[in-house]
């Protein structure tokens, strides 16, 4: 009872009082501008270890057991504070660090992380491979104390604005292709790296072309075993796949306007009900769902001495894209006409469109539905190929 009035006064204090409530949560890093509340939480937080609450004290953590951490959580949701760092750097590469990292690379890189002092991004997907992403052939050749990297990454979300990436390279390109790729950790700030943002449909640019000509990588952080680099690669995907972070923010619920909200103002209501019963029907039941597996989400960490599961994060992947993409079909179905606008009116309802669009990628981003209903036919149930 003392450590969660502690942890309940400690945020009443601290957060910032724009950081409450639905909102956008930084990624961290130089490149990207903050709000100076934004800043001021992540640096409170990070005093404390609470912007990575489960990490050891020595590498920027709190160092929380599992006990406590569940109190964490309560507190951030009870009073809505927003996680104050988000992004790669804590979801994804800091947590493979901790299972697969030298003591070297842990204390290179997970303090910096911790105080949200570095945007990170991904280097996995290739134009070439496809959902196969083991055929990937940009690669590293030895050159004494460092790889020259040479080759491109595709869907590298965030890469304009990455101080560094986590990256899949073929070091001995002879072998079976799951056997000779290797996990790197490099600059994004070096000569030999290009960066090109893709502009999509929805008018946003989160993804980029990079290219790689003649990158230095050191050997130093070369993570894991040379040539062995699939098993940490397949480790962080289920860090990426759980999304446990999102558990850490008090506003883990759906972001923007509520559903019946927007439901009352399109279609009416009727002594505070929504008038349409079919469209409250269908509300009902996704809010019932959402909430279903924000809980189950929340249960695994309690059951998980809050490490991230193996190959079942899978099903969170698939079930969290399915949700956001029903949600954005029904407010599309609910603004009829209305969903058609493309810039932000006063009310900001027509962003809904832009979001709609953006959502189509949330069942093909992180590894598709396809790949993540395999993993676990065969990793979870056992069923035979």
């Amino acid at each position: 009872m003392a450590f969660r009035q502690e942890i309940r006064s400690w945020i009443k204090d601290n957060c910032p009082e724009s950081c409450l409530g639905p909102g956008e949560v930084p990624g961290g890093g130089t490149k990207v501008q903050m709000t100076d509340d934004q800043q001021a939480w992540i640096q409170r937080a990070a005093s404390e270890g609470l912007t990575v609450p489960t990490w050891p004290t020595e590498y920027g953590g709190a160092g929380f057991s599992k006990d406590q951490y569940v109190v964490f959580l309560d507190e951030m949701r009870r009073l809505g504070a927003r996680t104050p760092v988000a992004g790669m750097g804590t979801s994804m590469i800091g947590p493979t660090l901790l299972e697969f990292g030298t003591e070297e690379q842990k204390l290179a890189h997970l303090p910096n992380i911790a105080r949200g002092a570095v945007w990170w991004c991904q280097g996995y997907s290739e134009p070439s491979s496809g959902s196969d992403l083991a055929s990937l052939r940009t690669r590293a050749e030895d050159n004494g104390d460092h790889f020259v990297i040479n080759g491109q990454k595709i869907w590298t979300s965030g890469a304009q604005f990455a101080d560094w990436i986590f990256c899949l390279v073929r070091t001995n390109p002879g072998a079976p292709k799951h056997d000779g790729i290797s996990f790197v950790l490099f600059s994004m700030d070096q000569p030999g790296v290009s960066v090109r943002p893709i502009k999509l449909i929805s008018g946003a640019s989160p993804f980029c072309e990079t290219f790689f000509d003649n990158a230095i990588a050191l050997k130093t952080n070369l993570v894991g075993d040379l040539n062995k680099g699939w098993t940490v690669a397949k480790r962080l995907l289920q860090h990426e796949r759980s999304g446990m972070l999102a558990l850490t923010s008090g506003t883990n619920r759906e972001v923007g306007i509520a559903l019946d909200e927007l439901a009352k103002a399109c279609l009416g209501e009727i002594d505070g009900k929504i008038s349409d019963a079919s469209m409250r029907a269908k509300i009902a039941t996704h809010d019932i769902n959402a909430h279903a597996f924000r809980l189950t989400q929340r249960r695994t960490v309690e059951e998980s001495e809050g490490s991230t599961p193996g190959p079942a994060t899978s099903i969170f992947k698939f079930y969290g894209a399915n949700l956001a993409k029903s949600r954005s079909e029904m407010q599309v179905a609910m603004l009829g006409t209305g969903s058609i606008g493309w810039e932000t009116d006063d009310s900001g309802i027509q962003e809904i469109t832009r979001s709609w669009l953006a959502g189509k990628a949330r069942s093909i981003a992180g590894g598709s539905n396809e790949v993540q209903l395999n993993i676990i036919a065969k990793r979870v149930l056992g069923l035979p190929d």
